[in-house]
């Protein structure tokens, strides 16, 4: 059912949108269907879930201490954890205390590309990277903190503390805590990473964090091997502690540094960026698993770290999986595998398997347990909007540019979106609702006064596109540039190795040609995707949306162009500089003005304002948004109740992996390199 805006809104759309809206008229986004969410979780405090302190002994497997600690081979488990070590409470676990033993078993679309992931390189993604890289916060539990706790979780920062002014944290790390290959753990790791990849322009780790997100003149200092000093222009700015759960994760420098062309005249960027390639194994990590195997295209294999530096209440060093095992597959066959009992895990986003993945998972026998959560994920077309050359640009593109920046353009293209009919596409029934653009339905700063919702309306399309000076000029069936030139033609890049993508870029292809916009897709592997985003070569991009729409405490700066490269969608050309269009000059000052107040009142309208002006103005075409159900084995013990597929971070952080184990009734027998080691670095 179609509303009619607030007036207020009326009047805020007649000054920022130049008063289109007579021809689009939005309305109020349509109510969703009901459907059965996820379980609620047990909220609990920061402090009820971790501590660190020293325990009276420490236990670890009897094959470990037998064969690798009896022989002198690992000296003994006191001497490889911390002074201090974390301790994982008992009473925050949904089963208590674990057992040691089994085997967690992924199927994966991904494949490495190798293991250094301070220079950009993917181990796979479907959690490889979760299970070894740690960072010095950690946001993945916080699902199940109570609202006014959400800050992020001390990891290899045990805590911090903030100047009375709040321009200065102070950070305390881990002290005793080692690399899987013994090397000591310390502050020079963390500075490598800050000052040898996030500050240095030739490097951006995976996840893409750059200076930006930190704050312009953000800078880092070790006061002593343990204890780093941040010092932020503007006060008390939290959005640090998020960015560093992701993107400021110690790097092993004892074997990073020698290769970086810092620290040797002879090293080159792509060296060190190749060092590591998929075959090298053993590459030093502080999580839980280490790589021990690789054969291309059937199986990875991440076997128990030793010096692993957390354990639980009654000493026992984790974590309590031996092995995790990824079976190099596809996407939808993860699913599958998890719904036969094949694979061990699934965070199914893909709802074209939603149905039928139900219907199996509904029999009393089903090997898996499963939870549907909200709708959470979604997707959206993004628009190309620097002018100023990021991405170097032909004619063509820079003449799609062009268009990109003007309002009926993205106003036509947003209207010509039948997305009641997109989400039918992939799954019929309420799985699926249509997704406006702008902060997501699920975000806490979410309303629907505040959205501009522009619906399906082929005509109002057609007549924004000869606004924008676009006609059928040689009645061919497509728009043509400007005075006679050629059919206007936008290449949509996407991701080839998923389906939904693939099903999402047919259907905005093709209704867009209803209104005769040329759309060509242009499918590459998930790597060369980001590649491209990250160069500014493309017209359109379509893409999953990111935690900024979605919890908006993490990732905030991603929300508008507040530097030169913190916009997936406007960079900075090759001059530095941000041709920012005028409602994306008034995103920054909001954003900036969310980043510095602590009032959660004050954030509040601050992000109602946001999403009002980014909807108005079409900041990106939303097109469909939708659930995730979690698939995982039913021998697993201490899966927390509620837990999302995604929400601050993917599922498989969220899950605390270290503490997941298998009752000894239960027990698989699958491991495929048991009572070994992961071998050293090489």
């Amino acid at each position: 059912m179609r509303h009619q805006l607030p007036a207020a809104l009326w009047l805020y759309l007649s000054v920022c949108a130049d008063a289109v809206a007579q021809e689009a008229r939005p309305v109020l986004p349509p109510v969703p269907e009901a459907f059965a969410t996820q379980g609620v979780p047990n909220l609990l405090g920061r402090d009820d879930i971790q501590s660190y302190r020293a325990l009276p002994a420490y236990h670890e497997p009897a094959w470990v201490q037998d064969g690798f600690v009896a022989t002198g081979l690992l000296p003994p488990l006191a001497q490889r954890l911390p002074r201090e070590p974390l301790v994982f409470s008992a009473a925050a676990m949904p089963d208590g205390i674990g057992q040691y033993g089994d085997v967690l078993r992924h199927v994966t679309g991904g494949r490495p590309e190798g293991w250094n992931f301070w220079a950009g390189q993917s181990q796979g993604w479907g959690g490889v990277e979760a299970g070894t890289i740690e960072c010095l916060t950690r946001i993945g539990p916080l699902f199940q903190v109570h609202p006014d706790q959400r800050e992020p979780l001390p990891n290899l920062a045990r805590d911090w503390q903030w100047s009375p002014d709040g321009l200065h944290l102070t950070m305390r790390l881990v002290e005793g805590a080692h690399w899987s290959d013994g090397d000591p753990f310390d502050a020079a790791d963390v500075m490598f990473a800050w000052q040898d990849v996030i500050l240095d322009p030739e490097l951006t780790p995976l996840y893409g964090t750059t200076p930006d997100v930190f704050g312009p003149g953000t800078t880092l200092e070790a006061t002593d091997p343990f204890t780093l000093r941040w010092t932020f222009a503007t006060p008390f700015r939290t959005q640090a502690l998020f960015a560093m759960a992701t993107g400021l994760c110690p790097a092993p420098s004892h074997l990073l540094a020698p290769l970086h062309p810092r620290h040797d005249a002879g090293a080159t960027y792509d060296g060190f960026r190749n060092a590591f390639g998929p075959d090298y194994l053993g590459f030093p990590t502080l999580g839980a698993w280490v790589v021990t195997q690789h054969r291309p295209d059937e199986v990875l294999i991440l076997r128990r770290n030793p010096w692993y530096w957390k354990v639980d209440e009654a000493g026992n060093q984790l974590p309590y999986l031996d092995e995790v095992q990824y079976r190099l597959s596809t996407w939808e066959g993860r699913d599958l595998a998890a719904a036969a009992g094949l694979g061990d895990y699934a965070g199914l986003d893909h709802p074209e398997l939603y149905v039928e993945l139900l219907r199996q998972l509904a029999e009393p026998d089903a090997p898996a347990r499963i939870e549907y959560g909200p709708r959470i994920l979604a997707f959206s077309v993004l628009f190309n909007l620097s002018g100023n050359g990021w991405g170097a640009p032909d004619t063509r593109a820079q003449a799609v540019r062009d268009l990109n920046r003007t309002l009926d353009f993205r106003i036509a293209v947003t209207s010509a979106l039948d997305r009641q009919r997109i989400g039918e596409s992939l799954v019929k029934g309420p799985f699926t609702t249509p997704y406006p653009g702008g902060l997501m339905r699920d975000s806490p700063f979410y309303t629907d006064a505040d959205t501009a919702y522009y619906p399906y309306d082929p005509a109002a399309a057609r007549h924004h596109l000869a606004r924008a000076g676009l006609l059928d000029s040689d009645d061919n069936g497509f728009v043509n540039f400007p005075d006679g030139g050629d059919d206007v033609t936008v290449i949509l890049l996407t991701i080839n190795a998923d389906t939904t993508s693939r099903n999402l870029a047919e259907a905005v292809v093709s209704q867009m040609a209803e209104v005769g916009l040329r759309v060509v897709p242009q499918s590459l592997g998930p790597m060369d995707v980001m590649a491209r985003e990250q160069a500014g070569a493309w017209d359109w991009l379509l893409r999953d949306t990111r935690s900024e729409l979605l919890t908006v405490v993490q990732s905030t700066t991603e929300l508008a162009p507040i530097g030169p490269e913190s916009f997936a969608a406007h960079r900075a050309g090759p001059d530095g500089t941000l041709d920012l269009l005028p409602f994306e000059s008034d995103l920054v000052a909001i954003v900036e003005a969310y980043l510095a107040t602590p009032d959660p009142a004050e954030q509040a309208r601050l992000m109602g304002e946001y999403q009002r002006l980014s909807t108005a103005n079409v900041y990106a075409a939303g097109l469909t948004q939708f659930g995730a159900p979690l698939l995982i084995h039913r021998r697993f013990a201490n899966v927390p109740v509620g837990m999302p597929v995604w929400l601050y971070s993917w599922g498989e952080d969220a899950l605390l992996r270290e503490r997941l184990y298998v009752p000894a009734d239960r027990r698989s027998g699958e491991e495929l390199l048991p009572g070994t080691l992961p071998p050293p670095p090489g």
